[in-house]
Formats: C-alpha cells, sequence, structure tokens
C-alpha cells in the first residue's frame, strides 16, 4: 500500500520513497508544523496530479489490484447519491491531517450521513479487500488519519448527533463525529461535564479522541478518554457489528471497550459511544508561578505530587514558549522568567480553601520568584489562554517546528528537562517546552528552517534523541497523539518481539486483511511478514494469507 510522500524542499510537501525505498530508516518523522503555508498550499483542488509512487493507479504490492472507476461504481450504487467522491478535489482536502509535511490523495472519499452507510462502506471495503481510513477533524499530530492511495477515506463528520444525556445516571451517548466540546456543552444545563480536554477540542471529535486516547491538561486528575468511555458499538474491519461495555459502570469480561480505546483505527470504526460524565467544580483556585529554570519548576510539580494534592492541572511552559504565548495573547505571565507552572485546583469549595493553603506553603518552599493568583474566571482564562495557545504562537517564532509527544516519569522531570536543554546546545537548534507536568507528558517544540540544509535533518535528529531519552528513563514514545505513522519505527523501542507479535495477533483479530487504516503503528511495511518480525503467526497456520 502506498504511504505517504515527504514535501521537497522549497514545495508544501516534501518527497518521501515509502517503507523499501532508500528513506525508509526516516519513516518516523516528528511533526512538521506550518500553520499557514502547509494548509494554503495544500489546498490547491486544481494542481495536476503526478504519477509517482503514491498514485491512485500504481499496483498494491501486496497482491490487490489498484481500484478504478468501474469498481468504485459497485460502491457508488451501494449508497445514497452524493455520498462517494473521486475527483481530485475532494480527495485532495483529506491528503493530510495534523501532521501537515506528508500527503496523500486517497483513491475516492465516502461522506456517510448514518451509520447503516458507514457499515455498508466498510462491509464493502471487506469484501474487495479495499483499504479504509475512518476519519473526523483530521487533528492527529502523528498521521494517524493519514490515507493511503489504494484506499478511500470515511468521514465520520456527518454522525454527530448527540443521541442522549442522561443526567440521573450522568451518561451521555454520542455518535463519532460529535465535537468533544460539545458534549459539555450539551451537558451544562444539567450540571455536568466530560472531562478529557486536549488542547483541540474545539475541533476534534469524539471518534478521534477514542483512536488516540486522548488526554488533556486535566488528565492527571480525571485520566484519559478510556477513563470516561463505558461502552462502545462499532464495526470491525471485518464488517462485524459488536457492542463492547454499556451504559453500566460496569461489565463482564475482558474490557474490550478499554482495548478500543488507543488502537487507532486499526480495530474499526466506532458507531455510538457512550460516555462518563461528571458533576461540574465547584469553585477553581488557579495560581501561576514563575521560576528562573526549568529544573526548579520540575523539581516544584514533584514537591506538589509527592505532599499528597492532587491537582486538576499540572502544566509547564518553558522561556521560548512563553515569550510566543505573550506576544499572541498579553496573557500577563512573569517576565524574566525561564519557565512557568500553571497549578490548578478545583472541587467543592470548602476543600479547595484547604488545599489552596498547602499549596501556598509549598511553593513557598521552591525557588519560585513570583506566583499570581487568579482573582475571577476573568484572570483564570487569561492564563490558560496563554497555555492553550502555545503550539499556534511558537509558528510566530520560527520558519517551522516539530512537536513530540514523549512520556517520562514524573520524578525524573528535572533530569529530562536538563537532557532536551543539553541536545538543544549540542544541535544548535532552539526548543520550547510546553507540556502536561502532572504526568511527565513532555510537549518539545524543535525550532528550524527548512530552507536552511540540514536543519530538518538536526531537527530530526533531535526528536529522535528526545524519544530515546524518554524510553530510557522508563517512559513512553507518547502521552496522547498516538504512534500513528510518525513514530511507528520507535514501538520495538518499547516492546519485545513477543509483545510485538501479540500485538499483530489481536489487530488480526478485529482485521484479517489489515485493510484498517495501514501504515500505522507497527514499525516497517504494514504488514507484518514484511516487517522484522517475520511471518504473521496466523499466517504460519494457515488462518490469513497475504495472497
Amino acid at each position: 500500500m502506498a504511504l505517504p510522500g515527504r514535501r521537497p524542499k522549497g514545495s508544501p510537501f516534501r518527497k518521501y520513497d515509502g517503507p523499501s525505498g532508500p528513506s525508509s530508516e526516516r519513516l518516523a518523522f516528528p511533526q512538521v508544523r506550518r500553520p499557514f503555508r502547509a494548509v494554503v498550499r495544500r489546498a490547491r483542488p486544481d494542481a495536476p496530479e503526478k504519477t509517482s509512487s503514491n498514485d491512485p493507479r500504481r499496483p498494491l504490492p501486496t497482491g490487490l489490484n489498484a481500484m478504478s472507476s468501474v469498481h468504485l461504481q459497485t460502491l457508488r450504487d451501494l449508497l445514497p447519491p452524493g455520498r462517494l467522491s473521486e475527483d481530485a478535489a475532494s480527495r485532495a482536502a483529506f491528503e493530510s491531517d495534523g501532521l501537515t509535511a506528508f500527503r496523500c490523495r486517497p483513491l475516492a472519499v465516502v461522506i456517510p450521513q448514518n451509520e447503516t452507510e458507514v457499515v455498508q462502506t466498510v462491509r464493502w471495503c471487506d469484501q474487495h479487500a479495499v483499504p479504509f481510513v475512518a476519519r473526523g477533524s483530521g487533528t492527529s499530530l502523528s498521521g494517524g488519519s493519514m490515507p493511503v492511495s489504494d484506499g478511500i477515506v470515511i468521514s465520520l463528520n456527518r454522525l454527530r448527533q448527540i443521541i442522549k444525556v442522561d443526567p440521573d445516571n450522568r451518561i451521555a451517548v454520542v455518535q463519532p463525529g460529535v465535537i468533544n466540546l460539545q458534549v459539555s456543552a450539551a451537558a451544562a444545563r444539567h450540571g455536568l461535564y466530560y472531562a478529557p480536554d486536549p488542547s483541540s477540542q474545539k475541533i476534534c471529535t469524539i471518534g478521534g479522541n477514542i483512536a488516540f486516547n486522548s488526554g488533556g491538561a486535566h488528565c492527571l486528575k480525571y485520566g484519559m478518554t478510556s477513563n470516561h468511555v463505558i461502552g462502545i458499538r462499532a464495526v470491525t474491519a471485518s464488517g462485524e457489528i459488536v457492542s463492547f461495555g454499556g451504559e453500566s459502570l460496569e461489565s463482564v469480561g475482558p474490557d474490550f471497550t478499554g482495548l478500543f480505546c488507543g488502537s487507532e483505527g486499526l480495530f474499526g470504526v466506532a458507531l455510538e459511544i457512550t460516555l462518563r460524565l461528571l458533576p461540574k467544580p465547584e469553585c477553581f483556585h488557579t495560581v501561576l508561578v514563575g521560576y528562573r529554570s526549568l529544573r526548579a519548576a520540575g523539581d516544584a510539580v514533584s514537591a506538589v505530587i509527592d505532599s499528597g494534592l492532587l491537582p486538576g492541572a499540572m502544566e509547564i511552559m518553558e522561556a521560548l514558549a512563553i515569550e510566543a504565548a505573550e506576544a499572541a495573547t498579553q496573557c500577563g505571565y512573569p517576565k524574566g522568567a525561564a519557565a512557568v507552572l500553571i497549578v490548578e485546583l478545583e472541587g467543592p469549595r470548602e476543600k479547595i480553601d484547604a488545599e489552596k493553603k498547602q499549596l501556598e506553603s509549598i511553593i513557598a518552599a521552591t525557588d519560585a520568584f513570583e506566583t499570581v493568583v487568579a482573582a475571577d474566571d476573568h484572570q483564570r482564562a487569561g492564563i490558560w489562554a496563554g497555555r492553550k495557545s502555545a503550539f499556534s504562537a511558537v509558528g510566530k517564532l520560527s520558519p517551522d517546528f516539530l512537536v513530540q509527544d514523549g512520556v517520562v516519569p514524573r520524578k525524573r522531570l528535572g533530569d529530562a528537562l536538563e537532557a532536551i536543554e543539553g541536545f538543544s546546545k549540542d544541535s544548535g537548534l532552539r526548543v520550547a517546552n510546553v507540556f502536561h507536568a502532572g504526568d511527565g507528558n513532555l510537549h518539545p517544540l524543535i525550532l528550524f528552517d527548512d530552507s536552511v540544509d540540514g536543519e530538518l535533518e538536526r531537527a530530526e535528529t533531535l526528536a529522535g534523541k528526545i524519544l530515546d531519552l524518554c524510553v530510557q528513563m522508563g517512559g513512553s514514545i507518547t502521552g496522547e497523539h498516538g504512534v500513528g505513522m510518525e513514530k511507528r519505527e520507535f514501538l520495538p523501542k518499547m516492546y519485545d518481539e513477543p509483545t510485538m507479535e501479540l500485538m499483530h495477533r489481536l489487530r488480526a483479530a478485529f482485521d484479517p486483511q489489515t485493510i484498517a487504516n495501514p501504515g500505522k503503528m507497527f514499525p516497517g511495511a504494514e504488514a507484518p511478514a514484511l516487517s522484522s518480525h517475520g511471518l504473521h503467526p496466523l499466517e504460519k497456520a494457515g488462518v490469513i494469507s497475504r495472497e
């Protein structure tokens, strides 16, 4: 299957030779953020298509023949008029996601209006062995919703119904295309809200949140998406409709609901999701603390957690990110700070009144040089506006930057930040650190200029060192962005061969033909038989075949 290409220097995308080409050792690329150039340049539906290794007319290496319009006509006949598009403009709109340095035009795009049409499309793909990628808003920062040229995109944005909000049982039942923030908006009239709050919550969908097990600033206290999904009805890649969990907080048997969360679309497509809602906190206590060093800010995080306090959120931004955020939002962050720490307590007023005194004494014992306590909701919103705008604001400091997403144990935060600072100096590239400090989820932004020869390569090398550091410290290569296509070559650094084989076998149970979101998560070529792990166990047993 043709995987996404990289854009060439001086054009909107850099060419990539694919898993068997000369650049295969550089398959796992950190994100190249071009907030304006990438989006504007790729929005050219009239651009001529060139025949290349990513051309939809190229034969599939797995033995499948590229689908022609004649073959697609059977799918068109299956669906109501207007659901299937194969013109260049429609396909160009789905050729990339949040990993904007990569693009690949799919063979066609299906935009179903209801779950019946989703199921029909998936079953057609299974019948004809056609790869498919289900996606919502396309905000994946790891290339997790990138299409392949030999397959189709199933856009779920029109499945956006909030089926019900049940305040008595504190649940909401939604379709996968519902926007994250809309769940809280619908629940607000009942004094409830949906806790997971990724930075893209104004546009990202619940289906995408499930695929990547998204978190957000408040995951320290409330956990990830998987902690708030209690039921999923889905269609597997082989076309079977299955139900996991339900409206009860308790379920019987293996936790398939939790397993589906974070599966990155490899198991199939969620059709209906039951979410757990929480009562809105009675009050908030938000504190902004300035430090002269990143190490001091990192150590302060450990001090707060060691005290027994469990804040709703703990975020750190360092000097470059502070500079960018202040320029963008005038949020009033401390001047001259090497790092700022945002701590937010939330809950019943009586409880928060006691906890804020404890927090005050802890902060006073650290090396803080300035502390600001939000006096009202307006000031609280200003503090958070700076943090929420950090990624986009950094784009004004540099022509290009890479975004990474690794995790280290909280106790090693100070060590990790010092090591990254050393990597930055050695590479000659600036790094802006913005991250969820409470759970050690780092988001280093590596600044570079792609027009300068060698800078992109140095940035990629630096990003790889950061991921290696996370693994060496006992952490993870991803906290919430997922593996996607970006970091799949790093996965064996976390798991041994038997564990990787087990993952392949699990995937085969849901998707025997490996047609659901191909080219993601697993290293090397999509098929286990073409990876470093040899034949898939189910192939050895004769259960599945690549012919």
